[in-house]
């Protein structure tokens, strides 16, 4: 359904990523789409976005204010940048569309694998446009960097193909929060390809709430050289259908990540949680939780890997998945899972299911605290975990709000 659209989209795309394109679009023409027959699937049916006739966007009118000047804020409207109502990059850092990167930055397509992952291979197959972020070796950027995505369809549910490069240089440190939202119905097909170099230190945050009725399929995808430092916050309120994936390989020594994600479904909303820790080289660590609070008829997946290889000895990994659900037809399926090939390794994994604790509650209601807000009370607590450990405090502030609502 999404090759009809190759042509239409070449009409008007710059012909600098053609050979990506190109190879892109081979290999997806071998991969079927995923399936609940596909193990890494089994609980996550795309039929409905699968029989969905999507169309290419159409462009969206640059309106608004431009950017504080304070802050680093990069739009993009149905996919396009939009420097109009964009920040000006300061001098220390190099940001820009894709479209017109230099050509000294040949990592676009070399970190995000288009030969197993069908929906990467399709991203690939569209890119033009996008964003890259590269900070210099040596510099501290203190001012985090905000990429906006805005989505909307008018008639038809369009398609859009995010693309974000963030390259951090040794010794270097920057914070990038990635935000997508929209109106009606359309398909968000993000990729976001990361690579830190000796001592680099990256803190992002990515804030999905799209709406109601949009699909959201997204790969993150890193790489760490040795002694670098990354840490993500994943935020996920919004989407009919959600699947994210964050992939983060180890190819230098004492390197350290921490992977968090706290997800929040109503409704029929559904929510999808891939991760893969691939602890290719000795001595780094890797700590991850993902909480989930599921009402309604929601559903939730959580399918987390660690990997150490047979040469990852010194290895310290670390697993958590924890759901709560507030009604009786919400549902969660988790599959923490561990395959270990060294035996000089500290790792552990587990998932903890439960309903609030009646026996808070009692305690709470006998301090003169009614039902419900004490409901509320201990659904915050449960949340908070995850949302203290982002260090934007304008984004705890705006995810606290929601929380509570």
């Amino acid at each position: 359904m999404f090759t009809k659209l190759f042509a239409p989209f070449d009409r008007d795309a710059t012909p600098r990523y053609r050979a990506l394109r190109e190879e892109a679009r081979a290999r997806f023409a071998t991969l079927p789409l995923p399936t609940v027959r596909s193990e890494d699937w089994r609980f996550t049916n795309i039929a409905p976005l699968a029989e969905t006739s999507f169309e290419l966007p159409n462009a969206l009118m640059e309106s608004g204010p431009a950017a504080p000047k304070n802050k680093l804020q990069f739009h993009f409207l149905n996919g396009r940048f939009a420097p109009a109502i964009s920040s000006p990059v300061p001098s220390s850092i190099s940001i820009g569309s894709l479209a017109n990167a230099p050509s000294s930055l040949p990592l676009v397509g070399k970190i995000a694998d288009v030969r197993a992952n069908a929906f990467t291979a399709l991203n690939a197959s569209f890119v033009a446009d996008g964003l890259y972020v590269t900070i210099p070796d040596d510099v501290i950027l203190e001012t985090p960097i905000e990429i906006i995505h805005y989505a909307r369809s008018d008639e038809k549910p369009v398609v859009i193909q995010p693309r974000t490069l963030i390259v951090i240089g040794k010794n270097a440190r920057a914070t990038v929060v990635e935000r997508y939202f929209g109106g009606q119905t359309y398909f968000t097909n993000a990729v976001t390809e990361i690579t830190l170099s000796d001592y680099g230190v990256l803190d992002h945050v990515k804030v999905q709430e799209e709406s109601v009725s949009a699909y959201h399929i997204a790969n993150t995808q890193v790489v760490m050289a040795a002694k670098s430092n990354f840490t993500t916050h994943y935020l996920s309120l919004g989407g009919a259908l959600v699947r994210n994936e964050v992939r983060v390989r180890f190819d230098g020594e004492h390197a350290e990540a921490t992977v968090n994600g706290l997800y929040l479904a109503d409704g029929k909303q559904h929510m999808d949680n891939f991760t893969v820790i691939d602890h290719a080289q000795p001595n780094c660590a890797s700590h991850e939780l993902y909480k989930g609070i599921l009402d309604g008829k929601s559903h939730g997946v959580f399918n987390g890997k660690i990997f150490v290889r047979k040469d990852a000895q010194k290895t310290d990994a670390k697993q958590t998945n924890k759901v709560l659900l507030l009604s009786d037809d919400a549902t969660i399926n988790t599959k923490p899972q561990l395959e270990i090939f060294a035996d000089d390794v500290k790792c552990t994994h587990g998932a903890t299911i439960g309903q609030l604790d009646a026996t808070q509650l009692f305690y709470l209601q006998s301090r003169g605290i009614p039902l419900e807000p004490a409901r509320r009370l201990l659904t915050f607590a449960f949340a908070n975990d995850i949302v203290n450990r982002v260090k934007i405090e304008a984004i705890r502030a705006e995810m606290e709000t929601r929380i509570v609502r």
